[in-house]
C-alpha cells in the first residue's frame, strides 16, 4: 500500500507493508461502558490481517448474510522501528507516525465466535489513510466519525484506557514490532452498522479524513 508519510514541511512517499495490525479492544472508557463491559486490567490485542487493507477512496465490501456490520473510528500507530521489550519511556521513539483506520467488524461473528478473527478480518476490513503523520502527541488528538456527513463518533485520545506508550511497550512484549507494523488503538463510544451506499469518514485533525464508500 503506497501512502504519504509527513514530518513537518517534508512529504514522503512509502510502501506500507505491515508484517502485521495488531488491534485493541475496549481501550476507551465511554466505549466500555457502552459496550457493557469493565476496565480491562490490561490491554486486550487481536490480529488483523494485511491482506484487510485499504487506502481512502477505495470500497468496504461488506459481507452478504450477515446482521450488523459496524464502523470503528480508531488512532492508528505505525511503528518505524525494530523494536522487542521496549520500555514505555521509549516506546514513542519507535513511532514512524500516525494515521486515521477504520477497524471494521463484523459484530454478529464478534459474539459468535468471541475472539475475533473472523469478525475482523475480511478483505477490505481495515481503511488505513489518508497520509501518515509523524511529530504528533497521540494524548492530545482527537477521532471523528461520521456516516453520511452525520457525526456518530467525537472523542479525545485523553480518554485511552492505556495511552499509546503502554500499548507499544505492552506489544512488544509479546511480538517483536517490525518497520510498518500498525497499533489500532481502540474505538471511542458512539459504533455503529454501516449499510450498503454509506460514506464513512473518520478524521484526526492534524492528519485529515479517511473516506471509504461501503459496497
Amino acid at each position: 500500500m503506497r501512502i504519504q508519510r509527513a514530518h513537518g514541511s517534508t512529504v514522503e512517499v512509502i510502501d506500507l507493508v505491515p508484517s502485521k495490525i495488531i488491534g485493541i479492544g475496549t481501550n476507551y472508557r465511554a466505549h466500555a461502558v457502552e459496550m457493557g463491559k469493565g476496565i480491562p486490567e490490561e490491554p486486550l490485542m487481536f490480529l488483523k490481517p494485511r491482506s484487510a487493507l485499504i487506502a481512502t477512496g477505495e470500497a468496504i465490501e461488506k459481507p452478504s448474510g450477515y446482521e450488523r456490520v459496524d464502523y470503528e473510528g480508531e488512532l492508528g500507530v505505525v511503528i518505524g522501528l525494530r523494536v522487542r521489550r521496549i520500555s514505555r519511556e521509549r516506546a514513542l521513539d519507535a513511532v514512524l507516525g500516525y494515521t486515521c483506520v477504520n477497524d471494521v467488524t463484523v459484530r454478529d461473528l464478534q459474539k459468535k465466535d468471541v475472539q475475533f478473527t473472523r469478525a475482523k478480518g475480511f478483505d477490505t476490513f481495515c481503511p488505513l489513510g489518508p497520509r501518515i503523520v509523524a511529530g504528533l502527541d497521540p494524548s492530545a488528538l482527537r477521532i471523528i466519525t461520521r456516516v453520511n456527513g452525520v457525526v456518530k463518533q467525537d472523542s479525545p485520545t485523553s480518554d485511552l484506557i492505556f495511552d499509546v506508550p503502554a500499548l507499544i511497550a505492552f506489544c512488544s512484549q509479546y511480538m517483536t514490532l517490525e518497520f510498518g507494523d500498525v497499533i489500532s488503538t481502540g474505538t471511542p463510544s458512539g459504533v455503529g452498522p454501516m449499510n450498503v451506499g454509506d460514506r464513512v469518514e473518520i478524521e484526526i485533525p492534524g492528519i485529515g479524513v479517511l473516506a471509504n464508500v461501503v459496497a
